[in-house]
């Protein structure tokens, strides 16, 4: 399968859980994927080998997304190395959970920094490149969160809800160049975020998710890559939930 031959692809967050997954699936879909994450070499070394045992081809940066400067110099090796990107998977994000009056201010403004200000840095400058070659496809990672909240993450809903009202606004501002921005907002996936949380509140949870499941990281990956693809050409500043019909 060789949908997106000679197509450059570039992921964040990308050294493990959906992230990983979405750059497995464009890989085996023929793209050239640049795996962008801040974790250490060692962790760069493993998602590279991942990507190529699974049938891909790639590199991997380790950037800081929240740093503009940062993201501003790797895309533009990026570009001076493949000449151009025409797909944008803003995965990156990370918790830093606590009941709103016990949250740290730095466990507030690093949540934002790194899910909404990175995903903004990473846009901006891939949008640049993506209006001088009049098209693109920008997919943004949301979350359910961000719909419905969730107790004790007012940080990180705050950070997916700013996602979805940004893939919007910025959908409205690239459209005119063919470029796409649209957003996939999960629900409880089986990733390291959720392997953390006591079997006893995994399943009261489930029990809340009408396929009574939690979802798994190639189960939004295809839905990522449907919305980069030629099938959802005419599809621009959606939100697709990928919860198993838990905002139901």
């Amino acid at each position: 399968m060789e949908e997106f031959k000679d197509k450059i692809a570039v992921v964040t967050g990308a050294f493990r859980g959906i992230g990983m997954a979405v750059s497995i699936a464009l890989g085996k879909r023929g793209a050239e994927v640049v795996m962008v994450d801040c974790r250490d070499e060692a962790a760069a070394a493993s998602a590279r080998e991942e990507l190529v045992r699974s049938g891909g081809h790639g590199d991997t940066m380790r950037v800081d997304v929240a740093d503009a400067n940062g993201v501003e110099a790797a895309f533009k090796e990026i570009s001076k190395h493949y000449g151009k990107v025409d797909f944008l998977v803003n995965n990156a994000g990370m918790t830093k959970d606590s009941l709103l009056i016990r949250m740290k201010n730095e466990d507030w403004d690093r949540v934002i920094e790194v899910n909404l200000k990175g995903c903004f840095n990473c846009t901006k400058s891939a949008a640049r490149l993506m209006l001088k070659q009049r098209s693109g496809r920008i997919v943004n990672v949301a979350s359910i969160v961000g719909m419905m909240g969730n107790a004790g993450q007012a940080n990180y809903a705050a950070s997916k809800a700013g996602i979805i009202g940004f893939t919007k606004s910025v959908a409205k501002e690239l459209a005119s160049r063919n470029i796409t921005v649209n957003a996939v907002a999960p629900g409880f996936i089986e990733t390291d975020m959720t392997s953390v949380l006591p079997e006893d509140v995994k399943e009261a949870i489930k029990k809340q998710i009408p396929l009574e499941r939690f979802g798994s990281p190639e189960e939004v990956a295809g839905v990522v890559c449907w919305l980069l693809s030629d099938a959802a050409r005419y599809v621009t500043g959606e939100v697709i939930r990928v919860d198993g019909g838990l905002y139901m």
